[in-house]
């Protein structure tokens, strides 16, 4: 920057007698008796990487989030902090498949986390309007980012788009992120993981940053009464947990949510993740420990990513039936989450979930040998249904057929087959755990509070994948009308306001309308939730009895 001044002032004919003004420091905010600098961009102000609870290392690995003592000091956050240990994957680029569907996948849904990885990870950013002060009472939008509770981080989006969309609105908000534990560091789970009561802790994690907004938005200019949680895929998931647990009591730690693709799954025990806990406790040299939790907290960073590694991932053959993710716990989860929904433990607060037409598309490359009718029947029993009868199962594969034109990526005729069966399976598993979850939850929560839904049909034209799963991700951090809805939302609970916008109907079983993205010319309208009735109804039913 110096030698830039000094060859401008030569150029110039001018004399330098002496060394430019020292750059003005950034923004700053005072939280208990510490003061963090972040750094100002344009019209806003963001401060990144500062810690919202102690370290989960040591002890604390393995162990539910422990509020940050009051801080004091000088701090810098003008970078993001660790990312949480991610678990490792091997992206499935398949032989044949178009360009731009292999780099949607890598740099658009699950490149590689972009910044530095260790266990001291429980951070969050902070976007905030230049002009905002602690009057200003903002509303606050939360982002929990996805990634299959196995790997993500927060500096891979830009929370700034957002602010500035709010800005560009007239309709002021501010925007946090927060890095939380996945794969096992944050859903170990086990018959011993339940007895010690910290299961979850990944969302335990995301709870724990939501109480430090209450306790320290206000600095920054935000409205601890006004906050909207926001995922997308395991987000999304994790903020309709969220509204589930404690019984639906939110804590007044949130007033609406927005979800992209995700909603309350279909998992039950924590007991199910049993095979998964030993194979660590094994690799580890912790078999013969008295406390095998204990060990697992002692032993080596590169002992434990090691035995992570060897665990099953998003992109193994068994695709969504995960080896880490929520569970039930008797703690955060005291039921399985469709089973919550059934009772009424849900907060009633105004939401929005919608989905992408081709769900299952992308975890279907993790099952391409899967090609004959009798291997598909396998498949299905031995991932998803072993406990199911085999007239149960028959009864699912009459509903979803070999019939390729009848599959995912939908409506697209006989394009998109990469094998015989491959349209299939993207079908039933893009509908297990994402759309049928999504009609059930709005069935039986649209009567008792306001609901809006959405499904993307963008894109559709991506060879292999169609509408995949996280497209929808462009549509928001890309400044299009999903953002918005979004922000108007966050504002007024209610994702209507802008004149030039769609207006978006309430959802309804008496008219389950959705807000419908296309391509083309028409890039909004209004569609109908009627589609694949029988295949959600027996989905659902088969769910409910059988959790994974």
């Amino acid at each position: 920057m110096v030698g830039r001044v000094l060859l401008a002032c030569i150029l110039a004919g001018g004399a330098v007698f002496a060394a430019p003004s020292p750059r003005a420091a950034g923004p700053t905010v005072t939280l208990d008796s510490g003061t963090f600098t972040g750094v100002a961009s344009g019209s806003i102000n963001k401060f990144l990487g500062i810690p919202y609870a102690q370290p989960p290392t040591g002890n604390l690995r393995f162990n539910l989030p422990q509020a940050i003592p009051p801080y004091n000091g000088s701090h810098s956050a003008t970078t993001f902090g660790n990312e949480c240990p991610q678990q490792a994957i091997t992206l499935p680029l398949v032989n044949g498949l178009a360009g731009d569907a292999i780099d949607f996948i890598v740099n658009s849904i699950f490149r590689a986390v972009t910044g530095p990885i260790g266990e001291d990870c429980l951070h969050l950013n902070v976007w905030a309007p230049a002009d905002a002060t602690p009057s200003s009472k903002l509303p606050v939008i939360v982002w929990i980012f996805g990634g299959g509770f196995e790997l993500g981080g927060t500096s891979l989006y830009d929370g700034g788009i957002i602010a500035q969309k709010s800005i560009d609105l007239g309709q002021p908000a501010i925007v946090v992120s927060m890095n939380y534990r996945v794969s096992a560091w944050g859903f170990l789970a086990s018959s011993e993981v339940k007895a010690a009561g910290v299961g979850n802790l990944g969302l335990q994690d995301q709870r724990e940053a939501l109480r430090w907004i209450q306790k320290y938005i206000v600095p920054f200019g935000g409205d601890p009464s006004k906050v909207t949680i926001w995922g997308e895929s395991a987000g999304a998931i994790s903020v309709a947990l969220q509204m589930l647990t404690n019984g639906g009591n939110t804590e007044g730690l949130f007033r609406g949510a927005f979800m992209e693709s995700g909603s309350p799954i279909p998992v039950g025990d924590i007991s199910h993740g049993q095979d998964y806990y030993d194979s660590i406790v094994a690799t580890t040299g912790c078999s013969g420990a008295s406390d095998t939790l204990e060990c697992l907290r002692q032993v080596s960073e590169d002992s434990l990513q090691a035995a992570v590694d060897a665990t099953p991932n998003i992109f193994s053959y068994q695709s969504l039936n995960l080896a880490w993710l929520p569970r039930v716990d008797g703690v955060f989860l005291a039921d399985t989450p469709q089973n919550l929904v059934l009772e009424g433990s849900v907060a009633n607060i105004p939401f929005v979930t919608g989905d992408c037409d081709d769900e299952g598309t992308l975890f279907s490359l993790a099952n391409l040998n899967v090609t004959t009718e009798s291997e598909v029947y396998t498949y299905v029993r031995q991932t998803y249904l072993p406990a199911a009868t085999s007239s149960e199962i028959d009864e699912l594969l009459s509903i979803y057929p070999a019939d390729i034109t009848s599959g995912s990526p939908f409506d697209t005729g006989i394009l998109n087959a990469l094998t015989p069966q491959f349209k299939r399976l993207a079908a039933m598993q893009g509908d297990l755990v994402f759309n049928a979850p999504r009609r059930f939850f709005l069935e039986h929560r649209s009567g008792s509070q306001k609901t809006w839904s959405f499904l993307s049909k963008r894109l559709k034209s991506l060879a292999g994948l169609g509408s995949a799963h996280a497209t929808d991700i462009l549509d928001i951090f890309g400044d299009q009308e999903l953002t918005t809805y979004l922000v108007q939302f966050a504002n007024n609970l209610d994702p209507n306001g802008d004149a030039d916008l769609l207006e978006w109907p309430q959802y309804s079983t008496s008219s389950p309308q959705l807000l419908t993205l296309l391509d083309g010319l028409i890039p909004l309208t209004i569609t109908q939730d009627t589609f694949r009735t029988e295949g959600f109804s027996q989905m659902t039913t088969l769910s409910l009895k059988y959790p994974l």
